[in-house]
């Protein structure tokens, strides 16, 4: 999986595959409800821009003015249910892993922004009840190869459905584009 290492803004992103890195997330989360849709995590006013960095800068403003300067390295959104509703973009994707986002964790995703996250290297993963128990601020460990999800706040430990390994493939070569690449 490709991590982001970064300052206290996406402007400092850069990739990071050291082997202790892959398929493990650890940070704190930032918590979403139901129904959070690709116009509040990239609003279509930064569409116009190719430039990754400068879609970070705009992931959810329009939902958590603050996301972009509280945000770390590491770092996990936890959503409830239907995870990147709305339109077929994937600079929605693009915007939360250029944050510096390892992982976003919902009870359930939008099927073409779940498509649309793995293309590009993003690992996602569904658990309700973690979605539902972990709170703001939460210090989390994510095992993407077990499913593992721990809670370090409060002790609970939650599983969610592994990647198969098709899709760890996938993540740990930064998205489908690079995993064809000979």
């Amino acid at each position: 999986m490709v991590l982001h290492t970064k300052g206290d803004n996406a402007e400092n992103a850069t990739d990071n595959t050291s082997a202790e890195s892959k398929m493990n997330a650890h940070g704190l989360a930032h918590k979403y409800g139901d129904n959070v849709d690709t116009d509040v995590i990239i609003p279509a006013r930064y569409l116009n821009t190719s430039d990754f960095r400068e879609l970070a800068a705009h992931c959810m403003e329009d939902i958590d003015k603050d996301f972009v300067r509280r945000v770390k390295t590491g770092d996990i959104i936890v959503g409830k249910a239907n995870f990147g509703c709305g339109s077929s973009r994937e600079h929605a994707p693009i915007a939360i892993k250029e944050s510096g986002i390892s992982c976003v964790i919902a009870a359930t995703f939008a099927r073409i922004f779940y498509r649309n996250a793995i293309n590009i290297g993003l690992p996602i993963m569904e658990c309700p009840e973690a979605a539902n128990e972990i709170s703001a601020g939460d210090e989390l460990d994510v095992d993407f190869e077990s499913g593992k999800i721990t809670d370090l706040t409060n002790g609970k430990v939650y599983t969610a459905e592994p990647f198969p390994e098709f899709i760890r493939d996938i993540i740990n070569k930064g998205g489908l584009l690079n995993s064809l690449k000979k």
